[in-house]
């Protein structure tokens, strides 16, 4: 089934913000990692060691969705509140992953192609014709 989910950018302070969320809404973090953590590649970008300490990726489960976060970096620029959020899809094939980015992404900027990813999913990110942020994923681990 595919599910669609918040994902919020800060600029740094993504881990009290998402503490503040726990704090209201109460549950645990099925996952939270840092920048640091990424293994070193093509792609990894150079950054500094409190940039290393932010956060990449965080989820926190509330009702039937997950409150998704991360912060920028220096790779990433700054955020502009305001166009600090996504819509994450998650979706259950790689044929489908490709069917809703190809098609939402068909005008716009798809400044992410989708590809595997080192954390075991096939992803990829863009802005829509509308100006709106989308991220697609297909989590390869949980649906082989």
């Amino acid at each position: 089934m595919t599910t669609i989910n918040p994902y919020l950018i800060f600029n740094g302070n993504c881990e009290a913000a998402f503490l503040f969320y726990k704090s209201v809404f109460g549950g645990e973090f099925p996952y939270i990692g840092r920048f640091n953590e990424m293994p070193a590649g093509d792609n990894t970008p150079e950054l500094s060691e409190e940039e290393g300490n932010r956060i990449m990726h965080v989820c926190l489960p509330i009702g039937g969705v997950m409150l998704m976060g991360s912060d920028s970096n220096s790779a990433s620029g700054d955020v502009v509140f305001g166009n600090n959020f996504s819509v994450s899809v998650n979706v259950e094939t790689k044929e489908e992953a490709d069917r809703i980015f190809n098609g939402l992404s068909a005008g716009g900027n798809a400044y992410m192609p989708m590809a595997d990813t080192f954390w075991g999913a096939y992803f990829g990110m863009f802005t829509d014709k509308f100006g709106i942020n989308w991220m697609v994923n297909f989590d390869k681990n949980e649906k082989q």
